[in-house]
């Protein structure tokens, strides 16, 4: 699609097509860098010290914070670009998906009919409900969401988040966009030298970006990953044979997963998943996760870092997205305790663990190994940002 897909999946753009979506990756920079970096100034300089003058103490929380700064041009100007921009997003390839969308769904049809020559699967189940907080959102200011389907055996919106995400994440993800899962499975795999996992659960898979490394850091596991969104799943399956990795896609709620028999996964996952979730189906996906671990397992969620774990000024940034881009339940999860999260589903708060994990796209082997060994989960300003020298926040329990 762009110059970051390179599957079989891929489908090409017109020259104007491609100049556009490269146009709006270069915006989305600009935003997330320049306009960004002015808005922190304005904040500094301007904002933190009123704030002090007025109230006779340093801001409390991101609230007060983003209730001071409603009124700054850079903020009101950053936050226009970056709606507008992330619309942008969308809009830059739905044109090439719509073209090509007929073959598209034919192509993954028949990897479907025909195997694939990895050994994954697809299994949907038309009774699954799509919850609410998918139905009624366009999730990321995305047309049609997750979920929607315009015709039989589509895979729409997983082209749409596919070769969106190539638009959006500006090549700091990784050719396969699975900077994430390639990160985080990485560095497990070197601090928990003796988890030889059998089986692998990935919760709220979407496409699969951030299931298949697991696959192939653990290439003797058996690697399954649920979402509720069929056409999602679909696009999944034939990309991850595409990819040369065997996963089995089931569609259902990860907050009610029926796999049948005992509890029987030594790893459950989950990546950027959790922060679109209701507070009570985030309690009830943690105790899902505990229900299918076995003794020994280890459940682990990437997200970005929360509240507590953030200064004022970050946790009105990472807050933007609750407020601005259909991401209604961020803030709500953000707020959350992580070791509250993995107790309250059943987890010994002596289990809990909780990682900065450096981007092994952005920063290398040599960093992430050095990472392996500090105990230190300062969050800084290339935490959970998308800028060049990005580190990843993980938390999780051992069951």
């Amino acid at each position: 699609m762009t110059d970051y897909i390179r599957h079989d999946l891929r489908i090409e753009p017109t020259r104007d097509e491609l100049s556009r979506q490269r146009f709006v990756s270069d915006i989305r920079r600009h935003i997330l860098g320049d306009l960004a970096n002015g808005m922190r100034a304005t904040y500094h300089k301007k904002v933190q010290p009123a704030l002090v003058r007025v109230n006779g103490r340093e801001p409390e929380d991101g609230v007060e914070v983003h209730r001071a700064m409603r009124g700054e041009s850079s903020y009101r100007f950053y936050s226009a670009m970056r709606v507008n921009c992330q619309k942008l997003v969308w809009r830059s390839v739905i044109p090439t998906i719509e073209r090509n969308l007929e073959d598209l769904n034919r192509r993954v049809a028949g990897v479907d009919a025909n195997g694939g020559g990895q050994g994954g699967s697809v299994t949907l189940d038309p009774d699954v409900e799509t919850p609410p907080y998918v139905a009624n959102h366009d999730v990321h200011l995305m047309p049609g969401c997750y979920h929607t389907e315009y015709g039989d055996d589509d895979v729409a919106a997983g082209a749409l988040y596919d070769n969106g995400g190539a638009v959006f994440s500006m090549g700091l993800f990784g050719s396969e966009r699975d900077d994430i899962g390639a990160s985080i499975a990485r560095f497990i795999s070197l601090k928990f030298p003796e988890l030889r996992p059998r089986r692998i659960l990935d919760m709220g898979c979407s496409i699969g970006s951030n299931t298949l490394p697991w696959a192939r850091t653990f290439p003797e596991a058996e690697v399954h990953a649920v979402d509720v969104a069929a056409p999602m799943l679909r696009y999944a399956h034939a990309r991850a044979e595409a990819l040369g990795a065997r996963v089995h896609y089931r569609q259902m709620d990860a907050s009610q997963c029926d796999f049948g028999g005992e509890p029987g996964f030594d790893i459950v996952w989950s990546s950027m998943f959790l922060h679109e979730l209701p507070p009570k189906k985030v309690r009830a996906v943690f105790r899902e996760a505990y229900r299918l671990l076995r003794p020994g397992g280890l459940m682990l969620h990437m997200e970005l870092p929360p509240n507590c774990h953030t200064v004022p000024y970050e946790s009105f940034y990472f807050d933007w997205d609750s407020y601005y881009n259909q991401e209604p339940y961020y803030k709500a999860f953000r707020d959350m305790r992580p070791i509250d999260c993995c107790t309250a589903g059943g987890f010994d708060e002596s289990n809990f663990v909780e990682f900065i994990v450096p981007s092994l796209a952005r920063n290398g082997e040599e960093e992430l190994k050095a990472y392996v060994s500090r105990d230190d989960i300062t969050v800084d300003e290339n935490t959970g940002r998308l800028v060049p020298s990005i580190r990843w926040y993980c938390f999780g329990a051992w069951k």
